[in-house]
């Protein structure tokens, strides 16, 4: 296989696995993650002893049937307040659940757990999120069994970030993959769970345990640590740690793996066609990874893949994989959490009735964030009273959930306060620590004429352009006027243009115009393609004379559609929240090194099967 690098100065020394295709050996096994962490890591909190055991039995049996059906759900609900929502969320909860608030939620329903997401609008501020969680536990407590809630969300960081700033944002699961150090990514994950935590959620849906050997994966993508098994398994393990260190349950996810698929599962049913033996070697050791180090749940992948299962089940629904596999062959014991029961690829072949009957069947113990509750309560609660599905296999579920509540100590006192809040989310010291791991994952791809690091007294006059995508926790950006915002403080001239994605004729005549008279264009570009219209606006600028140096702000496959265009330097941010991009932005101008390289083979455009930057690709100053 040809490899090939762009001129310039010498790539550092590639890492241990240099599986760049399908097809390459893969490791099977990873070491467990280590790396010093100041806070000190705590018992898995599935752990349980006979005595613990007794107590949350004898709740079990306290409860009716309606109650226990309820502990297996994990609902959305709209709104800021627990009680006192506003009305487009009250209507909202009317039209979608058939009730008006949170505790009205609880006490119709019995859910066993509450997700948050921004579109929700769950998560305004951090004393607004710990009012509504603690507002949540009170409506929990209030019914009869008095069982605390599980509060759950997707902060995975990087693109996938449901809590914004204030709160402290740190660099996504790619970006770790490209800084490569298990300490950093344990005391990300540490600082992301000290925070969640002082906002009353207790349940964190990552790491993201998929292993991205598909460049063309429209799901994943940098929300994997990267394409080696090994790699990504070490690092999944680190931040099952930190999460789980700093009290918050982990979720590794996608089980039995998402990393190689063309199809969007929200969308579609995508079909994973690697053999068993495939699967053992490039899907497999993160997750066993993330058993060995004490996992507290796993989420189920709304996949095929007929190796594992004939039946072509999605595995969320399939007993093959989610019993046979992943509880008997791999010994997990924990929580089983479906991904989100609205998402298209769950949907194909079943009715929203049968679908949490058949994943319950297959051995899921939480159903998450149905579409329609009033169909998916009434469908197991009907499941249950024919016989199709036993009480007993219900109240395995139960105790297992039971069980991790009761290792988070939520039995105990599941509120949070506004102190914890002020001390915690947002640091100083968190913040700073952030600031420092970023540093160390911004990746220099290319620079063949050793234009970087930009000097102020040669290049000091800058346009930033490129795309402007929305903030993933809708409270940074947009990232061309932050990164033209970091340069100014960095000591440069920095004008910020927004471009856009798709840049139109009149806005490319627009930025050549802006670059005029500029010692330097800084492009940030997102998931260029061949026919990309970002990519006629780099050639554009190009042309102009003026050095043009472009940051990936998503996939760091960018960069194969821009060789050739005559670009100075290009780099990989892997994301475009605040943190990576003034991280990115010291690197260029030379008040940090760039220390990361790629966790992920980046092929030639025109030739998939050759490599243009291998695994571990990586320039340095």
């Amino acid at each position: 296989m040809e490899v090939s690098f762009t001129p310039g100065r010498s790539s550092r020394a590639h890492r241990t696995s240099r599986r760049t295709l399908l097809t390459a050996t893969a490791a099977v096994t990873a070491a467990a993650a280590t790396g010093a962490l100041t806070p000190p890591a705590v018992a898995s909190a599935h752990s349980t002893n006979a005595s613990t055991d007794r107590r949350l039995r004898r709740i079990i049996a306290g409860m009716s049937l309606e109650e226990k059906v309820g502990q297996l759900f994990v609902m959305r609900v709209y709104g800021h307040s627990a009680t006192d929502p506003d009305q487009a969320d009250i209507d909202a909860n009317l039209k979608e659940i058939g009730v008006r608030t949170g505790a009205e939620l609880i006490s119709t329903y019995h859910v066993g757990g509450i997700i948050y997401f921004t579109w929700a609008r769950n998560t305004r501020d951090p004393h607004q999120i710990a009012d509504l969680s603690n507002g949540l536990q009170r409506a929990a407590l209030a019914e009869p069994h008095r069982v605390p809630l599980l509060v759950s969300t997707d902060q995975e960081h990087g693109i996938v970030c449901r809590v914004g700033e204030p709160a402290t944002l740190l660099p996504g699961a790619m970006a770790l993959g490209a800084g490569g150090s298990r300490s950093d990514t344990r005391r990300a994950a540490w600082i992301a769970g000290a925070e969640l935590a002082a906002l009353g959620i207790n349940q964190n849906y990552a790491p993201d345990a998929d292993v991205n050997v598909n460049p063309a994966n429209p799901v994943i993508g940098v929300r994997s640590f990267g394409s080696d098994p090994a790699a990504v398994a070490d690092l999944v393990a680190a931040q099952v740690k930190g999460y789980q260190g700093a009290g918050v349950a982990s979720t590794a996810k996608h089980f039995p793996g998402h990393g190689d698929t063309n199809t969007d599962s929200h969308t579609g049913l995508p079909v994973i066609n690697h053999t068993r033996a495939q699967w053992e070697e490039l899907d497999a050791p993160p997750f066993r990874a993330a058993i060995r180090a004490r996992i507290d749940s796993i989420m189920t992948a709304h996949i095929v893949v007929p190796a594992l299962d004939p039946s072509e089940d999605p595995a969320t629904l399939s007993r093959p994989i989610l019993t046979g596999i992943l509880r008997e062959e791999l010994g997990y014991d924990g929580v089983v959490v479906t991904d989100s029961l609205g998402m298209e690829g769950v949907r194909t072949k079943y009715g929203d009735d049968r679908v949490p009957v058949l994943a319950l069947l297959a051995g899921v113990d939480q159903l998450l964030n149905p579409p329609n509750l009033s169909v998916a309560w009434n469908a197991v609660l009907e499941a249950v009273r024919s016989g199709e599905i036993s009480e007993e296999r219900i109240e395995e579920s139960i105790l297992r959930i039971l069980r991790l509540k009761s290792g988070l100590g939520l039995f105990r006192d599941p509120f949070v306060s506004h102190r914890g809040v002020e001390r915690t989310v947002g640091s100083r010291a968190h913040r700073a620590a952030a600031d420092r791991i970023a540093e160390r994952t911004t990746t220099l791809l290319a620079d063949p004429e050793s234009l970087l690091p930009l000097s102020r007294r040669t290049h000091r006059n800058l346009l930033v352009v490129g795309a402007d995508p929305a903030s993933p926790s809708g409270t940074t950006g947009p990232p061309t006027g932050t990164l033209a915002h970091a340069f100014g403080e960095l000591g440069f001239s920095a004008r910020a243009l927004s471009t856009g994605t798709a840049p139109n004729r009149a806005k490319i005549d627009e930025a050549v115009a802006a670059a005029e008279g500029k010692d330097a264009v800084v492009v940030a570009t997102y998931n260029v393609t061949a026919s990309s219209s970002q990519r006629t606006l780099v050639t554009a600028l190009v042309a102009t004379g003026v050095p043009v140096v472009t940051v990936a702000i998503r996939n760091p496959y960018d960069v194969a559609h821009l060789t050739g265009t005559g670009v100075a330097a290009s780099l990989a941010a892997y994301s475009w929240t605040d943190v990576e991009l003034r991280a990115a932005a010291r690197v260029i101008a030379g008040r940090a090194e760039p220390e990361g390289t790629l966790p992920v083979p980046v092929q030639h455009a025109d030739d998939p099967t050759q490599v243009l930057y291998p695994v571990g690709h990586g320039l340095s100053y």
